[in-house]
């Protein structure tokens, strides 16, 4: 099935389109073609004596799950997660909208009743409505709300619909709406009609933003700054170059290095306020976070010790404000950092634009989108001004009717009519003299409209006022066909009205910068104390003893055994080796070691240079044989390694001086080059005091 479709074709229709082509037109019959039930039917394989179905996967029921799988994911895509870029909008929000429109009064009404009103329309809970209903005020620009709408800086919930009231927006209210130019669809039940889109004249996907998660695929538009829109719809009619940026309500601070056009990824930073000593104030989250999930990280990063606070006070309410204490003697920039590495302080979000273009989903980009709904803003208003000079006609033609039939008294001649069609008749006569001043034909709704005219109107007629009313009309027409005749001037200057009413209102949220990045190794190289208590036999960062080193909770820690076995892992926080350790240092890769060992089997001592190369984290490796016995491990080249030898009956060389350099850097599984056959009494890497210089020093040569 998946080879056949074309790509980014979703649905019933678009998937039988295929089918169709790939397999041939579906023979016609009485009932036409193309339908569900002929679709079904010249899919369904002819059976054959030696065919088995079950045996190629080629029976009904396959073809029955590929149409009804693809119809439940096309109604996914397309009627619940994806936005449309026609009007930013997904069918629940459209919905509600429509809803509000429809019960708009200018005042607020329950969100309860709008929800209500939203079921005859959206054939799902009342809860997802409600939800849906509270986003969308959160957002600001089309919804405003009145009660607890929950608090977006917070994470609280917003009351119970029974209490909260809503209303649209100036905004909504005059830019999104056109019954006249609304295209209406039947509802599910088929009782009302509901619109397909909004002719809306606003950039909405991009200014409310979208996430949304469909069947093999998901969206997420990042929401910008309206009046930033507005200007970028300026340049794009006026071909000057323009960009957009996202803005979220949350405010912060903003990294856009990554962005890619709404298809990359935008690193998002608190605002901290260092202003009083001792104090961090966070002011501003970052979108995505709540100041619960933002102190949450930070008390967790407190407790593993990598974030200088030692106490935290959320006074947060209509706006942010968190109290950071910080732990004495600590430096605010140190700790800023160290807020922004390892807290919620600082998270990334990445864009990926997927909308419903034509009832398809798409693959797009901010400047496709922008680039569109500027196209469609300039058609809505082509459309609006035809529409007005269509109605300004209309006007003309009626008020030319009833001066003509006022002045010219044509009234008088239904008196004696005795019947509605010598009414009609009458008056069609009576207007043939002036035919040359009508605008169009008469039709029998004008003829009604003039059989309506009242005679008080009739009789107060004033001449003067009606001539003033018609050059009215007529220069408004003449307005309206030079606002067409200029349109891309025109749609200018609507951009300019709408950016003066609305720039104040909607100022920028989000401070756009640029990001310095945070070496966290280097600001947690000293996180971790790494100890030795040799009395217990334990090594770790929360074992008391000796201190061996300091490192950071991203090092990787080698502990290596008097037997020639080692491993490798993070910092261990206690960890027993039972006295038998030999070497424990920061793990590095390229560093190269040196050891001394004797051999089990023989009793013969070898010495190894070699390095560690990558490891699997807690898994045991060997650098010397089974049973050995390890003398020397040293993470540095010592120059020279001294050895004293057992005392032995005809023995002539007491000691011995060997220089490691002489040995070629190896793997770790490598055996060593072999130093002596002699039992070692003593071997040290720096000239000890037991060193005789008198005796003859031989040099030591390893095979």
């Amino acid at each position: 099935m998946s080879e056949e479709l074309p790509q980014q074709e979703f649905g019933f229709d678009a998937w039988a389109e295929a089918r169709v082509k790939a397999k041939g037109s579906p023979k016609k019959g009485k009932k036409g073609t193309g339908s569900k039930k002929e679709l079904n039917e010249e899919l369904t394989p002819e059976v054959h004596e030696d065919h088995d179905p079950m045996r190629d996967g080629q029976g009904p029921l396959r073809s029955m799950m590929d149409v009804n799988y693809l119809e439940y994911a096309s109604y996914v895509i397309c009627n619940r997660a994806i936005p449309a870029m026609e009007d930013g909008l997904k069918p629940v929000q459209r919905r509600i909208l429509w809803s509000l429109h429809e019960t708009d009064d200018g005042r607020f009404t329950k969100v309860a009743n709008i929800v209500g009103h939203s079921m005859q329309y959206h054939p799902h809970g009342d809860a997802s409505i409600a939800d849906a209903l509270v986003n969308l005020t959160n957002k600001r620009y089309l919804i405003e709300g009145q009660g607890n709408f929950g608090n977006i800086f917070t994470g609280d919930r917003a009351a119970a619909s029974r209490y909260i009231e809503c209303r649209l927006t100036p905004l909504a209210r005059n830019e999104i709406f056109n019954d006249d130019l609304t295209e209406f669809v039947p509802n599910y039940d088929g009782r009302k009609r509901e619109p397909v889109t909004l002719p809306s004249k606003l950039p909405l996907v991009l200014m409310l933003g979208a996430e949304g998660i469909a069947v093999g695929m998901s969206t997420r538009v990042l929401s910008h700054n309206f009046p930033e829109l507005i200007e970028a719809q300026i340049a794009i009619l006026q071909k000057k170059p323009w960009s957009v940026l996202p803005d979220f309500i949350q405010g912060g601070l903003m990294d856009v290095s990554e962005y890619n056009d709404g298809n990359g990824k935008v690193r998002l930073r608190a605002r901290l306020d260092s202003s009083q000593s001792g104090r961090l104030f966070i002011r501003e989250v970052p979108y995505g976070t709540t100041t619960e999930s933002l102190v949450s990280s930070v008390e967790d990063a407190v407790r593993k010790k990598k974030v200088p606070v030692r106490a935290i006070n959320d006074f947060t309410s209509e706006k942010v404000e968190i109290e950071l204490v910080l732990s004495p003697g600590t430096k605010p920039e140190q700790a800023i950092k160290a807020l922004y590495a390892f807290t919620n302080c600082e998270t990334a979000v990445t864009g990926r634009v997927v909308v419903i273009r034509k009832n398809r989903p798409v693959d797009s980009t901010v400047s496709e989108i922008l680039r569109e709904n500027t196209a469609q803003l300039k058609e809505v208003l082509r459309l609006e001004l035809e529409l007005k000079k269509k109605n300004l006609l209309d006007s003309l033609h009626n008020k030319t009717l009833v001066q003509i039939f006022v002045e010219e008294r044509i009234y008088k001649r239904i008196e004696k009519c005795k019947s509605a069609e010598a009414v009609r008749t009458a008056i069609l006569k009576g207007f043939e003299p002036f035919k040359d001043k009508l605008i169009r034909e008469i039709v029998p709704e004008d003829l009604e409209m003039l059989l309506g005219v009242r005679i008080r109107r009739i009789s107060l007629f004033d001449i003067s006022k009606n001539r003033k009313e018609i050059e009215g009309i007529l220069a408004e027409i003449t307005q309206v066909e030079k606002y067409l005749a200029q349109l891309t001037r025109y749609v200018v200057r609507y951009l300019k009205q709408m950016l003066k009413t609305y720039a104040k209102v909607y100022p920028r949220q989000t401070e756009v910068t640029t990001f310095s990045n945070i070496e966290v190794r280097e600001l947690t190289a000293k996180e971790l104390k790494i100890r030795f208590d040799a009395e217990r036999g334990y090594v770790g960062h929360a074992v008391d003893g000796d201190v061996l080193f300091e490192c950071s909770s991203y090092d990787k820690v080698i502990v290596a055994s008097k037997d020639g076995h080692y491993r490798a892992g993070p910092p261990p926080e206690k960890l027993y080796v039972d006295g038998e350790m030999i070497y424990c240092a920061k793990a590095d890769r390229e560093r190269v070691y040196t050891i001394v060992y004797t051999d089990p089997d023989y009793g013969f001592t070898y010495m190894k240079r070699f390095k560690t190369g990558g490891f699997i984290m807690d898994k045991e490796y060997r650098c010397a044989p089974e049973g050995s016995k390890v003398l020397i491990f040293e993470d540095s080249d010592p120059k020279e390694v001294y050895v004293k030898y057992k005392p032995s009956k005809g023995q002539r060389i007491h000691q011995q001086l060997f220089h490691p350099t002489d040995v070629l850097v190896k793997g770790a599984k490598a055996r060593g080059n072999q130093m002596t056959a002699k039992k070692i009494a003593r071997i040290s890497v720096t000239k000890p005091r037991w060193w005789k210089e008198s005796d003859d020093n031989h040099r030591g040569h390893m095979m």
